[in-house]
């Protein structure tokens, strides 16, 4: 699968426009400059060794260690363990999550969120690196409830064709306090989310998922 032009993605990354430019090309040039002093030990003849690292080379090197770099700064690849996402995500997949626009916006309802244990989980014996993955429902100062198999914010029944089936529990009325959000998996009778052990704190959030990058041939 291809996502971009690798071409067009280097004339990016050395453009004046991106904010971080110079930086990522002192960097880069430093770890250029680590692997010609290496090679420059080998045993290997001088030209043979330099080639590689002259002109336009060195410049598409360059632009793919800063690519490399931004990479593991804006994004990560997760897998899927269980089916509380259900059908949106399933058992085996792997997603890629982006780790940056809640520093620049606040969690929307909706939004597929990956977090780590909050403090209600951790005193059932759930340790705080465990990464869970839920979609927000709902936000501070909204109403929760569920009943006659459906999903209610502010008393108003969510229409959600996104869900493996309709919630067969009843959920009273629950308000989501300042700094959380309310999170469910989508496969709602399968899923251990909010409505098991409250609102998630904001700050517990590390990523938003993008998409499904794989899925097993078997699904």
């Amino acid at each position: 699968m291809s996502f971009f032009k690798l071409s067009s993605f280097c004339h990016f990354l050395t453009s004046r426009w991106m904010p971080c430019n110079e930086f990522l090309n002192s960097l880069s040039s430093s770890l250029l400059d680590r692997v010609v002093i290496f090679a420059s030990q080998s045993n290997i003849k001088r030209e043979k060794r330099c080639s590689i690292l002259r002109g336009p080379n060195r410049e598409a090197l360059k632009s793919l260690l800063a690519l490399m770099m931004i990479c593991l700064m804006l994004a990560e690849i997760w897998f899927i363990p269980s089916s509380s996402m259900y059908p949106t995500l399933r058992i085996g997949d792997r997603i890629i999550a982006e780790k940056v626009s809640y520093y620049i916006k606040s969690p929307a309802v909706h939004d597929i969120v990956l977090f780590r244990a909050p403090k209600n989980l951790q005193e059932m014996g759930i340790s705080r690196e465990v990464v869970f993955i839920k979609r927000i429902v709902a936000k501070a100062g909204d109403l929760v409830e569920v009943h006659h198999g459906l999903l209610h914010i502010n008393g108003v029944a969510q229409m959600e064709a996104f869900i493996a089936e309709p919630p067969t529990y009843t959920m009273i009325p629950t308000y989501v306090p300042k700094g959380h959000v309310y999170v469910m998996g989508d496969n709602r009778n399968s899923s251990y989310d909010s409505h098991f052990w409250g609102s998630l704190p904001v700050e517990n959030i590390i990523g938003r998922y993008v998409m499904c990058c794989s899925r097993p041939s078997y699904q």
